[in-house]
């Protein structure tokens, strides 16, 4: 970083201050553990030799924070992965349940930018349709910090709501869904080729939502569909078609990314006799329940809270770190 001319390739430098960045979070707590463990061994022997109260109480916090650090570490180990490093997508989507599942849909969206912004992370939306009556049909949201992708990934799938209904006029029960796919956002030095003339169908249409009268006045908005695997990616948050066509273009590198990912996850799962589901959405991956019963429950960790509300206002990280356990658990059977 100190060479000369270091910074006259901004980008270039970004991404290595990046790299140095996240290095130092994985060694430093390293650090910590072998020099809180040199520190140990000196207060035991202390602790021999004088049985003082005090090295008894200076010994008993020493081992919690070498407890906290170590905990840290282990955490890091479970986001090992080479794309856990990276930024992610998260697209969101309303499914079944009409305006309720719109409404919920635009719940998630809140709540995974609550999470964000409580993390440091910044944002960028880079398409969201508003639904007719309230909420959204789907939006897709760029989460730019370190390991943002592996603290992320196992929110794809369906979230599925049950409260009483605000758009039900008999205030009955309600049911919506609403599905996740979190991506990760990759370099410029994927290998993922795709023939942009013949292998992806291109359609622009104006922009929808605020956005001032250029976005909404010209044919910016940008969607593209690979026709293989049917992929399909939207963006209409940049002002110019190139630009929003850059940005999709690259979305859908991340998506094929990761397609790739899922069907060697699916081999891998295969060979051990386990059902594995690809694709956009899959099978339910937690409930969200607000009448009668008030609690969130993950089906795969299976770890619940009786607090719904607090998650949707962004407490998300007991229940990311209880999947990524629950996935290393899975994966050592």
């Amino acid at each position: 970083m100190g060479a000369p001319g270091f910074w006259d390739n901004q980008d270039k430098a970004q991404k290595q201050v990046g790299e140095l960045s996240r290095l130092k979070a994985l060694l430093s707590p390293l650090e910590e553990l072998v020099t809180g463990a040199e520190d140990l061994d000196v207060l035991l022997e202390f602790a021999e030799a004088e049985e003082s109260p005090e090295t008894i109480v200076e010994i008993e916090q020493t081992v919690k924070s070498l407890e906290k650090t170590l905990n840290q570490v282990e955490f890091q180990t479970m986001l090992g992965q080479p794309e856990d490093a990276m930024n992610a997508y998260v697209t969101i989507q309303a499914g079944e349940g009409g305006t309720d599942a719109a409404d919920w849909a635009e719940m998630l969206l809140r709540m995974y930018i609550r999470w964000s912004e409580t993390r440091g992370f910044a944002l960028e939306m880079l398409e969201r349709t508003d639904g007719e009556e309230a909420g959204i049909r789907h939006a897709t949201l760029l989460v730019k910090g370190d390991y943002a992708y592996g603290y992320l990934k196992g929110e794809s799938g369906n979230h599925r709501l049950v409260r009483m209904s605000p758009f039900n006029s008999a205030g009955k029960r309600q049911t919506a869904f609403a599905a996740v796919d979190v991506t990760p956002e990759i370099d410029d030095n994927s290998e993922i080729e795709v023939d942009w003339d013949k292998d992806v169908k291109e359609d622009t249409m104006r922009a929808g939502g605020a956005g001032g009268q250029h976005v909404n006045k010209t044919e910016s908005a940008v969607r593209l569909t690979h026709l293989e695997t049917n992929l399909v990616v939207r963006c209409q948050n940049e002002r110019s078609q190139h630009q929003n066509r850059a940005a999709a273009r690259k979305m859908l590198l991340a998506k094929l990314y990761q397609l790739q990912l899922e069907q060697h996850e699916a081999e891998v799962a295969s060979k051990r006799g386990e059902k594995s589901k690809i694709g956009f959405g899959g099978e339910t991956i937690r409930n969200y329940v607000l009448q009668p019963e008030q609690f969130v429950k993950d089906t795969r960790s299976e770890l619940k809270t009786a607090n719904p509300l607090t998650v949707l206002e962004g407490e998300l990280d007991p229940f990311l770190e209880a999947y990524l356990q629950w996935a290393v658990g899975n994966k050592t059977k």
